[in-house]
């Protein structure tokens, strides 16, 4: 990855959550009140091999939402950090590829289909609600996360560990051309397989 990857990923998923912030902030001071949710990832817990950009700008935003929960409390406004685990959006079909496309996308693709590894956006949804009807500071989805993040804090050297051979496993990286997700179609992502993807996809307007 370029470092442009970087910011452009950035851009996405940190300086576009902020100028929101900002923008909503004059409304939530007038009145007293106010709660910003931002979604963050298990990516911003745990660095993911091949989606450090990713992860990069996941953590950033992670750093801004705990440290605005503490700065506008004071204001009667609250600050919910939500961390999902891989949520079935539909999104691998629009994801930009680099290094071995078909390869990297099989992985995406297949995890993203997995139950025990992804979750409805439905479900998620829930239990974001849920989380700010309870002013809840935090959350995270999924008990796989959960197990995740706990793993993080107390056995960060294991986390580590774990992830750098799971990094053995993944595609080569020498490639820098770049290429989306739903040029790399093939019988292994397609059919049953990746039809949980596929159906969020159709749901989402993510075709």
């Amino acid at each position: 990855m370029d470092v442009d990857d970087y910011k452009k990923v950035m851009d996405t998923n940190l300086w576009a959550a902020l100028h929101t912030i900002k923008a909503a902030m004059p409304h939530f001071e007038h009145q007293g009140s106010g709660h910003i949710v931002n979604i963050c990832s298990i990516g911003a817990k745990v660095a993911v091999p091949h989606m450090l950009p990713y992860s990069v700008s996941k953590f950033a935003l992670s750093g801004l939402s705990q440290g605005l929960a503490g700065e506008l409390a004071h204001k009667g406004i609250k600050v919910t950090t939500v961390n999902p685990n891989l949520m079935r959006t539909g999104s691998p079909r629009n994801i930009t590829l680099k290094g071995d496309h078909e390869a990297e996308y099989a992985w995406f693709k297949i995890s993203d289909s997995l139950p025990g590894l992804s979750q409805s956006a439905d479900a998620a949804a829930r239990q974001i609600v849920s989380a700010i009807e309870l002013g809840r500071k935090e959350v995270t989805l999924t008990l796989t996360a959960k197990v995740a993040v706990a793993l993080q804090a107390l056995a960060p050297g294991m986390v580590n560990a774990a992830t750098t051979l799971a990094n053995r496993f993944l595609p080569a990286s020498n490639n820098t051309s770049e290429q989306k997700g739903y040029e790399n179609e093939t019988k292994l992502t397609q059919g049953a397989i990746g039809s949980l993807t596929d159906q969020a996809a159709k749901e989402n307007n993510e075709l």
